[in-house]
């Protein structure tokens, strides 16, 4: 809004308003203000509407998350879009199609994530929407927003899918790339919902991953850097920084509420926003793969649900005594702190190999 501003209304605009690094830094304050001062406000709002909170599985083995977490309210999410959305409209340029193409994916997958809590909180059932609808919008979404940006990428990576630590390795996948992409993307967004099982441990990898893929952003919209690192030269993303910045202050703040014990959970209206965002990130800066790697624990959250499900079906059996995995070892006796603190570090240490990819080839 500032850039449009100035453009219009004045002879010339502020020269520090034209570095990407300044705005990303006043984003990220903005949105943190936002969060954290709009936070007490929002969740005396949320308690007296949902009155009984986020309804929780009482069935689940784990009796304490009934009685410690019973009457927490969700939708934490909403206050994290409205921080991320006020601060990017500010501090972004409205004229960059990435911009807009990662928001409206937050926005609409945010609107998948709202219908599914109020349904929750409305039949009082920790079920709501069904998996085979979100998975169907999601999938819609995605595949819009990739063929939306099919005029972001040069001709020659349009359709590639580039691997880490090899120079000019690339995969052209031709008609089958945005099929892949709109996985990559749905895929992101349910690793992290799945993620989002205890106070605080989903925030803080979303929190990480986001700061690396601001960097990569940044090199890969600098045509220096990104001839430097080998890696694919893509205009105009570099803005993706302001949007990264953003949602790292909004997170942050948050997290001030979201830590244990937390005041307010982010429901599926966060988590599957947040992922969305991080996945249609990567997919605009063409580090689909690496992906996988900053969001190694996210990867194995999900891959913990997809083999305990399916060798249940063969078997009967169970591999874990829980899924996802950090109910497993909430099972086996580890405090929840303790499980969060460690699965942040797992976080850390996935984002610095990821990040030695930019490097290392």
């Amino acid at each position: 809004m500032l850039l449009w501003i100035f453009s219009v209304f004045c002879a010339k605009t502020p020269n520090i308003l034209r570095y990407i690094t300044f705005r990303t830094s006043a984003a990220l304050v903005t949105a943190f203000l936002i969060s954290f001062f709009c936070g007490p406000a929002f969740i005396r709002s949320v308690k007296r509407l949902q009155k009984e909170g986020q309804p929780i599985r009482s069935d689940n083995g784990l009796d304490r998350h009934f009685w410690e977490k019973k009457g927490t309210p969700t939708m934490g999410g909403a206050l994290l879009l409205i921080a991320l959305l006020a601060s990017t409209a500010l501090w972004a340029n409205w004229h960059n199609l990435a911009v807009w193409l990662v928001l409206g994916v937050t926005v609409g997958y945010g609107g998948i994530g709202f219908v599914d809590d109020f349904l929750k909180l409305a039949r009082n059932d920790p079920k709501g929407l069904r998996g085979t609808y979100k998975l169907l919008l999601q999938s819609g979404i995605a595949l819009a927003a990739v063929y939306g940006a099919q005029g972001l990428w040069p001709e020659s990576v349009a359709s590639h899918v580039a691997f880490p630590f090899f120079k000019n390795l690339a995969l052209d996948l031709c008609w089958a790339f945005p099929l892949f992409a709109a996985f990559v993307i749905v895929g992101s967004s349910n690793a992290v919902n799945l993620t989002d099982g205890l106070d605080g441990l989903a925030i803080v990898p979303v929190i990480i991953g986001t700061a690396c893929f601001g960097l990569i952003s940044y090199l890969v919209g600098h045509a220096k850097f990104s001839l430097y690192l080998h890696i694919a030269f893509v205009p105009g993303v570099g803005e993706l920084c302001i949007l990264c910045g953003a949602l790292i202050g909004a997170s942050l703040g948050f997290l001030w509420y979201n830590a244990p014990p937390a005041m307010i959970f982010m429901g599926d209206t966060g988590s599957l926003a947040l992922g969305g965002a991080i996945g249609m990130t990567s997919v605009l800066v063409k580090h689909e793969i690496v992906l996988a790697i900053i969001g190694g624990l996210f990867v194995i959250e999900a891959v913990s649900v997809i083999l305990q499900v399916g060798y249940f079906k063969l078997t009967g059996k169970r591999i874990f005594l829980m899924s996802p995995i950090h109910h497993h070892f909430e099972k086996k006796g580890w405090e929840e702190p303790t499980i969060v603190v460690r699965f942040w570090i797992i976080s850390v240490m996935f984002a610095l190999a990821g990040l030695s990819t930019l490097k290392l080839r």
